[in-house]
């Protein structure tokens, strides 16, 4: 498997900046970094992004996630490993990703059900870092970037050994 192209976020530096600037900002607002990752994780999932499976798992088992969780992200509502609020992120996650599937894309059950966990500001930076997932989602798929190759770079590393989740 070869990428079309390099990553355009990484051919336009100010976009990359632009970016690892807004995920920056959702972590300051109190959601937990493992909570964070999981949307990460789900939402990339539903949209076929392997690079991004692949760096989010990477990052939360670093961040020690248990294997149990990682592989039960996809079947979330089925599996024992989840807290309610973390269900509710993963719930409002999946319905901001699949926008068109429905006619109303959330509905007042999944908000309610995230703002019965979350305050005001940590929605803000819920729907922030899943809109975020979704413009790397579409970066990478569009481009077909590789998964594992992002990994090798002296970039990617500095990110892994930080522990960092926006990038």
């Amino acid at each position: 498997m070869q990428a079309r192209m390099n990553n355009p976020a990484m051919i336009i530096p100010e976009a990359m900046q632009a970016l690892q600037a807004l995920g920056k900002t959702a972590e300051k607002a109190g959601v937990p970094p493992k909570t964070l990752g999981l949307i990460e994780l789900r939402a990339s999932q539903i949209n076929g992004c392997s690079v991004c499976v692949d760096m989010h798992a990477r990052f939360l088992k670093k961040a020690g996630e248990t294997d149990e969780r990682l592989f039960a992200v996809a079947a979330w509502r089925d599996a024992p490993y989840f807290t309610e609020a973390e269900r509710a992120a993963l719930a409002l996650a999946e319905a901001v990703t699949r926008l068109s599937d429905r006619a109303d894309p959330v509905p007042d059950e999944i908000w309610s059900e995230a703002a019965r966990h979350y305050d005001e500001q940590q929605l803000a930076a819920l729907i922030i870092r899943i809109a975020l997932i979704n413009v790397w989602n579409r970066l990478n798929v569009t481009t077909r970037q590789v998964a594992g190759e992002w990994a090798k770079s002296a970039e990617a590393k500095k990110w892994v050994e930080a522990g960092s989740t926006s990038r």
